[in-house]
Formats: structure tokens, C-alpha cells, sequence
């Protein structure tokens, strides 16, 4: 298990972390998203170990991360942009980590092969596509076999089979030996495919962090068509987080579970009403939305 407690970073004045505070479960795919700006990188480096934070604490099963070498050889990156020595092929990286993690698996390495077989191990991966170079750093890490991959955009610039080929093997990793997946996309329809666990940063804090089933399950999607012409005043107590319309069919979202919604509004005998899940992009936008965009009238 990861934990942040009260993570504060600044540079120059500016609070790129503001308090933050964030669990991620052992054995988990956790998704972590957020706004442009909100913190999401910050916080990979430092549990990455790269920076260290002005105040709060980051541990890993209890054990600081930063400056702790046993710590970090359980752990494995890929950073949105990969980087590795200048001019050092796949098989050149492969010796590196080797060196690095002790429980580097050879006979997987020659396995994946079959995997990435547009990459070739003797290349520059400088000289590689950037696609390509993303394919060698799952190839790498996966090798590695760690408990907690850390991923920044990991699929960006895949093509949509690679993309299915990558999530495969993390997935199976994740049933087989219980990896530890933290992922920050901005793709929120692919996150909601493979996490089971997500974290919603607003301005250098979590704002809302619950399992994904919680999370969609506390949100709903009411379409619904009264019998008069307006649509009747609603009781405090009911959350709405957005209302439109198209003519007579009224479309809400609330918060509370489909069946206290449901029952709530049969008490208008409606003509109609159903209610429908919402995707997580949906819920990103009505839980974020109203502080970090001017979404206001968006037609679903």
C-alpha cells in the first residue's frame, strides 16, 4: 500500500501539491486523473522518489520512499517522456536494470520478444518512434517484475492493438502476482475499462477518491418526462450536480443510488424515467467541472 499524508510541494511560490493526502491499495489498478495543472506529475516524482516534499510524509508498506534504494528496486516508471543514455539500445538497458533489480527476469525478457516484436533490441531507442519507445519501457519494466509500476500517460502514442496488448499483460501481472498499479491518464473511457480504484486531483489536492463501483454508483444519470409542462420544484435535501432539457424530457444528475432516485421521483408519476450510469468522463466533468471549467450547459 501507498500512502500520502499531507504532501506539500512549491516551486517558486507556487503550490503544485496543497495537502495532499491519497491511499492506493496493495494489488490495485488505481487511476489517478485530474485537470491540466492539478499535480498529477508532481506527485508521481515524488513517489518515484525524484523529489522530496516540503512537508508531509510518502511511504510504501510503511517505509519512507525517498533516499530508500530497497524501497525503490520493488518499484518501476515509465514517465510520459521516456528517457534513457544517449545511446543505449533496449538489450544495453536491459544489462542496466539487471544490475539495478534483483529480481530482473531474463527468461521473461526473451519472452516478450513476441510481444514487441516491431521493437529491435539493438537499436538506439533515441532512434525509435516514440510509440516505439513506450513498447520498450513496458518491455523493460514488466521485466522488473515489481510490486508498484508508477505510469504517467503509459499508452499515449500506441496504436489501439499495442494499446490492448499493454493493458493485457499489466492486467495479468495484476491477477497473477498482485502488482500494484498507479496510472495517471488523461483518457478517463480507457481508465474506466482497468481500474478498480480512483483519485481525483483538483489544485495539488485530492478532491474525491473512492473505488471505482463506489464512485459510479453514487452518481446518476435521470431521464425523466413529468406529466405537466414544468418540471416540479425538488426538495433540498436532493443533490443536483446538472439539469437540461430537450422539450418535455428533463435529463438530471444527482448524487445518491439509482434506486433512492428512482423511488424519489416516482413520486411524481412521471410519463417516464430511467435511470443510467454514467461513464467516468461524466463524472469527472460534474464533480470537476463547475470548479476548474465553465461547463454548464452540456448536452447528454
Amino acid at each position: 500500500m501507498i500512502e500520502v499524508k499531507e504532501v506539500v510541494k512549491s516551486f517558486d511560490g507556487f503550490y503544485a501539491l496543497d495537502g495532499l493526502t491519497m491511499t492506493v491499495p496493495k494489488g490495485a489498478i488505481y487511476g489517478l486523473v485530474g485537470p491540466n495543472g492539478a499535480g498529477k506529475s508532481t506527485i508521481l516524482r515524488h513517489l518515484a522518489g525524484v523529489y522530496r516534499p516540503d512537508s508531509g510524509e510518502i511511504t510504501l508498506e510503511g517505509q519512507p520512499i525517498y533516499e530508500n534504494p530497497a524501497v525503490k528496486s520493488r518499484m518501476a516508471v515509465i514517465p510520459d517522456d521516456v528517457y534513457y543514455f544517449g545511446s543505449a539500445s533496449t538489450r544495453d538497458m536491459m544489462r542496466f536494470y539487471k544490475g539495478i533489480y534483483p529480481r530482473f527476469d531474463m527468461e521473461r525478457y526473451e519472452k516478450l520478444k513476441e510481444a514487441f516484436p516491431a521493437v529491435n533490441e539493438r537499436h538506439p531507442i533515441r532512434r525509435l518512434s516514440k510509440g516505439m519507445q513506450k513498447q520498450a519501457a513496458f518491455w523493460l519494466a514488466l521485466c522488473c517484475r515489481p510490486d508498484y509500476l508508477l505510469l504517467d500517460e503509459p499508452v499515449d502514442g500506441l496504436d489501439p492493438v499495442m494499446r490492448r496488448q499493454v493493458w493485457s499483460l499489466l492486467m495479468g501481472d495484476v491477477a497473477e502476482y498482485g502488482t500494484t498499479v498507479l496510472v495517471s491518464s488523461h483518457n478517463l473511457r480507457e481508465l474506466e475499462d482497468v481500474c478498480d480504484h480512483v483519485g481525483l486531483l483538483s489544485h495539488g489536492k485530492v478532491a474525491l477518491e473512492r473505488s471505482l463501483s463506489e464512485l459510479q454508483g453514487g452518481t446518476v444519470k435521470l431521464q425523466i418526462a413529468f406529466r405537466t409542462e414544468e418540471p416540479p420544484e425538488l426538495p433540498e435535501d436532493l443533490t443536483v450536480l446538472h439539469r437540461s432539457n430537450m422539450g418535455r424530457v428533463y435529463t438530471y444528475i444527482l448524487r445518491g443510488s439509482a434506486e433512492e432516485i428512482t423511488n424519489r421521483f416516482a413520486a411524481y408519476d412521471p410519463l417516464f424515467a430511467e435511470t443510467l450510469p454514467l461513464s467516468l468522463e461524466e463524472i469527472f466533468i460534474y464533480e470537476m467541472g463547475g470548479e476548474d471549467y465553465a461547463v454548464r450547459d452540456i448536452m447528454l
